[in-house]
């Protein structure tokens, strides 16, 4: 690079020097000035260039991610076929298929491997009584974990008791039994949301708020990503859109509610 620029500027000097004006107007002061924001602006651009090369891939080739939680994650998937990386009846309806079929498009070189083992209706409990198989077995890079809703619908129905301060224990020991297993995974929690339309009412709160302070915490605590999809749903209704637009049962999605989640994901993963 060095070399081609003395090069360039040997050159610009002689073109300059037989070019000059009658009365002397170009001078060599001028000449060296126009030479030194050339030889700036091109070691700007290599170093540029350097610092671009130097950024280490978030994902690399072979890599397994992984989305765990209840119904919103589910999403209507074919179980039988879980068993099939980045199968998009196995991926379900929702968030997961979407960001799981951009991450394919826009990283075919990798093979990634992309699997969704939420199962509708489950609980903090329920997701650590399988971890070790729909978990911990697929030895995932990346793994999403949205759960909570269920912790307090079903204590509502009087289907659980389990209380917030469980909630929060129970994660955080799902977060370091992970971890002790897996020490290398990197860990997405997501936020538990609700919108008020459809089965969520007055119940809900301020239990609801509680029991996603300690989802906040736990991500906090264990050093992992965040996702903000209450604030995020929030923001969309406050912009003008009715609740019921992204969820109209208050709980599940809708394709947009979905469109919108794999997006804020994507923008937390950095992937």
């Amino acid at each position: 690079m060095i070399f081609w620029l003395k090069g360039r500027l040997s050159a610009l000097f002689r073109v300059l020097l037989m070019n000059r004006p009658t009365q002397n107007s170009f001078t060599r002061r001028h000449v060296l000035s126009a030479s030194a924001a050339t030889l700036v602006g091109g070691l700007a651009v290599q170093g540029r260039q350097a610092q671009a090369q130097s950024k280490s891939p978030s994902l690399k080739k072979g890599d397994v991610i992984l989305f765990q939680g209840d119904s919103i994650t589910d999403a209507r998937r074919d179980k039988k076929r879980q068993g099939s990386p980045n199968d998009a009846a196995a991926l379900g309806l929702g968030y997961p298929l979407l960001l799981g079929s951009q991450l394919l498009a826009d990283h075919p070189e990798l093979d990634l491997k992309i699997y969704n083992r939420g199962i509708s209706g489950h609980k903090v409990p329920q997701l650590d009584a399988r971890w070790q198989e729909d978990c911990l077995d697929l030895k995932p890079a990346i793994l999403s974990i949205l759960v909570g809703v269920n912790d307090m619908w079903h204590k509502l129905n009087g289907k659980y008791d389990g209380t917030v301060a469980d909630y929060g224990d129970q994660f955080a020991a799902l977060i370091q039994r992970t971890r002790k297993a897996l020490p290398k995974v990197r860990i997405v929690v997501c936020d538990p949301f609700v919108l008020k339309c459809g089965a969520i009412n007055d119940k809900w709160f301020p239990e609801f708020t509680e029991r996603r302070a300690l989802a906040k915490k736990v991500a906090d605590d264990a050093a992992t990503d965040f996702v903000p999809f209450q604030s995020m749903f929030d923001q969309a209704v406050a912009a003008g859109t009715e609740p019921a637009y992204w969820a109209r049962d208050g709980v599940h999605p809708t394709p947009a509610g979905h469109a919108l989640m794999a997006k804020t994901w994507r923008k937390v993963g950095g992937v």
